[in-house]
């Protein structure tokens, strides 16, 4: 403990800009300071003030050493909050925004299950297509996909996506299967937001400028526009796995599939997580990084 005495009135007197602001601040007297700071300059065998009856300044040494002791408390004041946030249950009002289908799909429904682990959180979940500014907005998490911009924010991956070229049965039977990705040049391809496509040859990513008679910024519209036989899609799993695993749709040129791309809980830069977030963000990734 003998390396700890004189630290908090070091830092104080630094901070506070005379000894007896830090006794106040600390709630000793300033010949408690004094003493204590006198005793932590034998014992370093260095001189960390500069005193005069109108001001005490840092030496050059003592200035390197208070930003030291600076981190020191820090840490300590971050492990005390994490120790008492652990114990602490729970509650309060967090406010959500994620993509509108992907939290129709995936995340309203993990929030119905979280809430009823945590009946004391209260949930605001907004959906949207748009990246809304957090911090002005007031939200405190955002669920975005994919590629991150680069900005201030914190950013933890919480799951994957990857992408599936799919069609349906009637749409093979009429127009044949791609074998190759060269292939897709013959096909009806529905597009989205993009005029390219994204696939892995050879362990590097190509992508490819697709065409095709039909376009619509919904990723839901394309895949249904898929199973009613109208051409060949590119999609995210979300999308599709339900009509794959009921035959309305058929995935091809699965070897060429392209790297999965990041689920991301992304908030404001803020050491001090909250519970609340913590727990919200611990829950997503255990429950999103089960699936595929």
């Amino acid at each position: 403990m003998q390396a700890w005495q004189g630290i908090d009135e070091f830092v104080s007197v630094v901070e506070q800009g005379s000894f007896t602001k830090a006794g106040q601040q600390l709630q000793v007297s300033t010949a408690h300071v004094s003493r204590s700071i006198n005793a932590l300059e034998k014992r370093l065998a260095v001189k960390l003030l500069h005193r005069s009856t109108r001001q005490v300044s840092t030496t050059a040494t003592g200035q390197i050493y208070y930003q030291q002791c600076r981190q020191l408390l820090d840490g300590l004041l971050d492990a005390n909050r994490t120790v008492n946030q652990l114990n602490t249950t729970p509650s309060g009002l967090i406010k959500i925004t994620a993509p509108i289908y992907y939290g129709e799909r995936i995340i309203a429904p993990l929030f119905n299950r979280l809430l009823q682990q945590y009946p004391d959180i209260e949930l605001d979940l907004q959906l949207s297509n748009h990246n809304v500014e957090l911090i002005s907005e007031g939200f405190d998490l955002a669920i975005r996909l994919g590629s991150l911009a680069d900005s201030s924010l914190m950013a933890r991956r919480i799951g994957s996506r990857h992408f599936d070229v799919v069609a349906s049965k009637s749409y093979f039977a009429r127009c044949g299967q791609p074998h190759t990705i060269d292939e897709l040049n013959q096909h009806n391809c529905l597009r989205g937001i993009s005029d390219h496509w994204h696939f892995d040859v050879d362990g590097r990513r190509k992508d490819l400028r697709i065409h095709g008679s039909w376009r619509c910024n919904s990723g839901l519209a394309v895949a249904r526009a898929a199973m009613d036989g109208i051409g060949i899609a590119q999609l995210p799993h979300y999308y599709t796995d339900n009509a794959v695993e009921d035959g309305r749709l058929m995935r091809v040129l699965e070897q060429h599939r392209p790297h999965s791309e990041g689920i991301w809980a992304v908030y404001p830069q803020n050491r001090h997580l909250s519970t609340k977030l913590r727990v919200v963000i611990d829950f997503l990734a255990a429950e999103l990084g089960e699936q595929r």
